[in-house]
């Protein structure tokens, strides 16, 4: 029991840690105020208290990425008969490897929900985790083809993002709208799609592309209606971006951690 528990706490510390030094400094350094620019003690900070400078609370998503690794890791500690998790062939997920590609999900997953980033270092370790994960699991040819397809196919939607981005400028221009440089995909999310394309292999890269790309639908059109319904649709609707990462991200977890949910509709 002290294992999982140890194990999902210190997990969470490391997303919390990444997640608030990597966007700002790109490398490992001390963790600072965001309000007052002032290095957190480590005692402080590891206790999720506020800033002893200026007051400042830390952001709730530190307490739900704390209370939400240590969930996970119990469950796959304890393998909880409502969790169907992929320990058996052809994934063969140990906790361990399980509890580090986990970090390494909800590390990409919170730099890019908060700041719409994908980093190189994330991306590289990715590519690391990825390789190794994926010869294990599916054998060279099949990590190599997923890594390939990965990067191919999520560079030809980049691509159809760019016209998308130049159409939407032409519109904004129109409607007398400063225009931005935002692309509807980043090249980070190429990269992203080349991990996680080594974590599958093919053919399931192109389902779980094409499942991450359908949770960002769903999610894009609630947006939608949530903008229709408080009219301001017209007015907003062009400046709205959702970084797709976290979806692919999902998707890639429902694949490897949770296939018996999705069984249904995954290709075999």
């Amino acid at each position: 029991m002290i294992v999982p528990i140890l194990a999902g706490w210190i997990s969470g510390w490391v997303v919390n840690y990444l997640a608030d030094v990597l966007p700002v400094t790109r490398r490992f350094s001390r963790p600072t105020c965001p309000q007052c620019g002032k290095d957190y003690p480590t005692d402080s900070y590891l206790a999720l208290s506020a800033c002893p400078n200026c007051n400042h609370r830390r952001p709730a998503r530190a307490w739900i990425v704390q209370v939400f690794m240590l969930i996970i890791s119990l469950t796959i500690w304890f393998r909880a008969p409502f969790l169907i998790l992929a320990f058996h062939p052809p994934y063969r997920l140990a906790y361990a490897l399980g509890m580090i590609l986990l970090t390494y999900f909800a590390t990409v997953f919170v730099i890019d929900f908060e700041y719409r980033l994908i980093l190189h270092p994330t991306s590289i370790v990715g590519a690391l985790l990825g390789l190794g994960l994926g010869l294990w699991i599916n054998g060279p040819l099949t990590t190599l083809e997923g890594g390939l397809a990965g990067l191919l196919i999520m560079l030809a939607l980049y691509y159809l993002g760019v016209l998308f981005s130049r159409y939407r400028a032409k519109r904004m221009q129109a409607a007398g709208q400063e225009t931005d440089q935002e692309d509807a995909l980043g090249f980070g999310d190429v990269i992203l799609a080349g991990v996680l394309g080594l974590m599958l292999g093919w053919p399931f890269i192109g389902f779980g592309l094409l499942l991450g790309i359908l949770l960002g639908g769903i999610a894009g059109i609630l947006m939608m209606l949530y903008l229709m319904i408080t009219k301001r649709y017209k007015t907003e609707a062009l400046m709205v971006f959702m970084p797709y990462g976290p979806f692919f991200i999902t998707s890639a977890f429902l694949i490897l951690f949770l296939p018996g949910w999705i069984a249904p509709i995954t290709p075999r």
